[in-house]
């Protein structure tokens, strides 16, 4: 069912079965899926509603994309202050899902900058809720999977920004020794800080990136050059063949480019966009991604123990990707960002072997007392869902009976 006008909204809800908004379907497990069920298509609310030039609030409809804000917004000297590794999404996929981006330890994540969100529900009740009036609605909304109502609007706050480009700088290191020293060096002069790790070396070598806004204005602005994975190969090309190559090639090409440059805020912040159709080269079965959180006290025998584990099964992941998160509480009730290390991998779906090397993975993190990324998940079991999200009991107060999707059957039961 198509959402086009938010004040039809409630009339189309109550008339529907069952259901669960969906807006551009890049979460990479069963978050906004809903199999034999309603999907609540919100990318035609995608309008601007107004914008405030001298404080920098947004207030648009849900279904609009971060990209169209960017490209709108960046000329006008103003940014999204959070994002995510992919610009593709909607406003309400970045709310429901609390995402965050390469600047957690300064900025936090995207629920931190929502002045104020309108949420239906199915029942037609509309709730406007913010930090200060409703915050407990607002808590349950911010990361709370879409569960809570239909999010159709949310003001937003921007910041200032000089124009697209950062002062970035590229650091190989050797071992997860010197990435922690990179990473806790860095968070005083680094708004941005992200890395590579080749998962698959032994060693924990990776490419360590960061970044600062700039005022570059005399770099001619990059062409735009995007690429399409042609077609579904007969078998997942990231196997064994090409990982180890693959990998020591990026390794050592970006290792040959270290040093500081000035980059592009699309190229430094959403590498992926420019390559549609990605997931294609895991061939029929898909991939798994995997992403977790464990306490920083723990973090580097835990990510220690996960590699270790990954080099003993054969897998591997081209796209694994470490990084720190702040000390910072989070804004939702289930949102998944905590204090810590958080590593991102994908693995290409081998059936019955990857399902058992991730559940080798999810008793490493539930050892170190850590999480599952829940928009990026598939599979997690419910014991290690209820344990990594402790306000789980006080967010079911806040659910809409009318809303639900695969994940929310899958652990919580309805």
């Amino acid at each position: 069912m198509v959402l086009s006008d938010r004040n039809q909204v409630i009339q189309q809800l109550k008339s529907s079965r069952s259901g669960i908004a969906h807006g551009m379907g890049r979460s990479y497990g069963d978050v906004c899926l809903n199999p034999d069920g309603v999907l609540w298509q919100t990318t035609s609310l995608d309008r601007f509603i107004s914008f405030d030039e001298i404080t920098g609030r947004l207030v648009c409809e849900a279904g609009m994309r971060l990209r169209d804000i960017q490209r709108l917004m960046i000329p006008r000297g103003w940014i999204l202050p959070v994002t995510p590794g992919t610009q593709l999404v909607t406003v309400g996929g970045a709310i429901a899902n609390d995402v965050h981006g390469k600047n957690h330890h300064v900025l936090g994540s995207f629920g931190d900058h929502i002045h104020r969100i309108r949420l239906v529900r199915t029942d037609g009740e509309i709730i406007e809720c913010d930090p200060q009036v409703k915050p407990d609605w607002f808590a349950a909304t911010v990361g709370g999977l879409g569960l809570t109502g239909v999010i159709t609007e949310a003001e937003i706050q921007l910041r200032r920004v000089a124009g697209p480009w950062l002062d970035a700088e590229t650091v190989p290191y050797n071992n997860l020794d010197e990435f922690f020293h990179l990473a806790d060096t860095s968070e005083a002069d680094w708004e941005h800080t992200v890395s590579w790790i080749d998962c698959i070396s032994g060693g924990g070598r990776g490419i360590f990136m960061r970044g600062n806004p700039a005022n570059t204005g005399l770099c001619p602005e990059p062409k735009n050059r995007k690429l399409t994975m042609p077609f579904v190969p007969p078998i997942s090309l990231v196997n064994s063949l090409s990982l180890k190559p693959f990998n020591m090639a990026y390794f050592n090409l970006k290792k040959w480019q270290a040093g500081r440059s000035p980059a592009h805020y699309e190229s430094f912040f959403y590498p992926l966009d420019n390559l549609m159709e990605w997931n294609r080269m895991y061939g029929p079965k898909g991939f798994f991604q995997y992403q977790s959180v464990v306490p920083r006290e723990v973090g580097r025998d835990a990510v220690q123990a996960m590699l270790a584990e990954i080099a003993r099964s054969g897998e591997g992941s081209f796209l694994a990707v470490l990084k720190t998160f702040g000390n910072r509480q989070a804004v939702g009730m289930m949102s998944f960002p905590q204090p810590g290390v958080t590593l991102a991998l994908d693995f290409p779906n081998k059936g019955d072997r990857t399902l058992k090397l991730l559940e080798r993975l999810d008793s490493i993190v539930r050892g170190a007392g850590g999480r599952i990324y829940l928009a990026k998940d598939a599979r997690m079991p419910r014991d290690l869902f209820k344990a990594g999200y402790p306000r789980l009991a006080e967010f079911l107060q806040y659910r809409d009976p009318g809303i639900s999707s695969a994940m929310s059957r899958r652990l919580i039961g309805y």
